[in-house]
């Protein structure tokens, strides 16, 4: 369902296909502490395996990597995985590289870009995601997307010694509409 790795352009972020050009980006986003923190990444990471994934995610047809660039700079990555064919449906995800990516609206606008792509281009009737009760920002802008909460994992999370409930979100193509325009 993914085979095709488009480019997608918006007003403030163009979604292009991840290589191995954007690895050095990958590496600073999964060790930034913040970034950590709201993805609830436990693991350690180091910069061939960056460069590996990277350079790998062109050859999976059943997700959809894609590097947001915003000014000329990587800013983040949205990704499309866990493709269930039979059902129509995949999760989604998305990471901005910390601080200097938050807060610009270039997140609003790559999970705009990427819904619009996923509604209009392929079969697919639901997209779900988790994020972390404590992710405010992240829970605001995936409202604001059309993402409906449907429930709540409790304790789903361990960092620094407290536990995190994760937020069950999905959206649906009869319910989801462009933030800018109409379903074409």
């Amino acid at each position: 369902m993914f085979a095709d790795k488009p480019t997608l352009q918006g007003d403030r972020v163009t979604l292009r296909p991840v290589g191995p050009e954007y690895a050095d980006d990958l590496f600073e986003l999964v060790t930034d502490p913040e970034v950590r923190r709201l993805t609830g990444s436990h693991g350690e990471f180091d910069r061939e395996a960056s460069r590996h994934w990277y350079a790998t995610r062109s050859q999976h047809a059943d997700r959809l990597d894609l590097a947001i660039i915003a000014n000329g700079a990587f800013v983040g990555e949205i990704v499309l995985n866990e493709l269930d064919e039979g059902n129509l449906a995949c999760s989604m995800r998305i990471a901005l590289i910390g601080a200097r990516a938050f807060g610009r609206g270039y997140g609003t606008e790559a999970i705009d870009l990427l819904l619009r792509h996923a509604f209009t281009t392929t079969r697919l009737h639901r997209i779900g995601l988790e994020v972390f009760a404590f992710n405010d920002r992240a829970r605001h802008v995936y409202k604001k997307a059309g993402f409906v909460e449907e429930g709540v994992q409790r304790d789903a999370l361990l960092w620094d010694g407290e536990w995190h409930d994760a937020i069950t979100m999905s959206v649906l193509r009869p319910e989801w509409r462009p933030l800018h325009g109409s379903l074409t």
